[in-house]
């Protein structure tokens, strides 16, 4: 499977039409505590300027991506490491 991933500008490029700019690529990063096993339950987040978003990896690019600040991220990291 090709992954997709959103181009992200540098916030030092202007909106005019002939920017000086660079474009990275954010990638999704699995949970560490995710087996490679085709049925692992499988979380994978990636930073944006907002914050964090997750998704379902086995669901692919066809996962609800859930947009979370980074306090909501830290609080989720939280929960998850007590179970």
């Amino acid at each position: 499977m090709v992954e997709y991933t959103n181009w992200r500008k540098s916030t030092r490029s202007s909106d005019s039409g002939q920017p000086n700019c660079v474009e990275c690529r954010q990638t999704w990063r699995k949970s560490t505590r995710s087996s490679n096993t085709a049925d692992a339950d499988c979380v994978e987040a990636r930073n944006t300027a907002a914050g964090f978003q997750v998704r379902d990896s086995k669901l692919g690019h066809e996962s609800p991506v859930f947009d979370l600040s980074a306090s909501d991220f830290t609080g989720l990291l939280r929960v998850a490491d007590r179970d």
